[in-house]
């Protein structure tokens, strides 16, 4: 592994992005119903459907919820008090309605079990998760992956909880202490980018811990660099959406 050609790499590749020579003016989170980003329906509306974002294409994801806010008969599913008073089927018909859910009963007992929690902790105010720890990445992301991670079901994921953070942090007023430290999302794309670059190995690409070592490698990389991981994480997942475009 040759750290400089790599950074060097690294350098062209968000000139690339910047350009917009990799695509992405339009990003999966662009569907939303454009809700004052301070508000606490604003939080809601990316934070649930997050937990949902496993294996599935992210475009779709989003365009789902987006459709399922817009109708008046399923919009209070993003209404954690709302979902609560429901009965589970009626929850269950309105996540599956335009497939916010597709494993039907699985997620949504994601989706209530947030919902629980987000009431229990925050009176259904999820903007206090942030205010409690003072908007310290490293706080936050030990409560949600260390302390409570059974209470924050996959959002407390490896990929989907730095990835949410990340979202938190474009779309809603949210700004972070310690950004640094918030990781690349180490998904599909993001880990196939990061084999192509040579930062790890073809056995490492097939390994179980694959995403922990993906996290690790860009620490090390980027460390004392201008960038910080969370810069790279867009572009790679770009790149390797679009077909690994070639690098000038």
């Amino acid at each position: 592994m040759n750290k400089d050609k790599i950074l060097n790499t690294v350098d062209q590749l968000i000139v690339m992005y910047q350009n917009g020579e990799l695509g992405g003016e339009v990003m999966p989170e662009d569907a939303n119903p454009h809700l004052e980003k301070s508000s606490n329906e604003n939080y809601l509306y990316f934070t649930l459907p997050m937990a949902l974002n496993y294996q599935r294409n992210s475009y779709t994801l989003w365009e789902n919820a987006l459709r399922t806010y817009n109708d008046e008969e399923t919009r209070f599913v993003f209404n954690p008090k709302i979902c609560l008073e429901k009965n589970f089927e009626e929850v269950q018909y309105a996540l599956t309605k335009y497939k916010v859910a597709l494993q039907k009963q699985k997620q949504t007992e994601i989706w209530l079990a947030l919902c629980k929690t987000f009431m229990e902790f925050y009176n259904g105010d999820i903007r206090k998760l942030f205010d409690s720890f003072d908007n310290d990445v490293d706080q936050i992301k030990y409560f949600i992956q260390k302390q409570n991670k059974r209470r924050f079901p996959y959002l407390s994921g490896t990929k989907i909880c730095n990835y949410w953070l990340y979202v938190m942090y474009q779309y809603t007023d949210r700004l972070y202490k310690n950004i640094e430290n918030l990781t690349v999302a180490p998904d599909t794309h993001v880990v196939k980018a990061t084999h192509r670059l040579g930062l790890i190995t073809d056995e490492e690409l097939n390994r179980h811990d694959v995403q922990s070592i993906v996290i690790d490698r860009w620490n090390e990389l980027l460390n004392e660099t201008k960038y910080k991981p969370i810069d790279i994480h867009t572009p790679l997942w770009l790149w390797s959406r679009n077909g690994f475009k070639e690098i000038k």
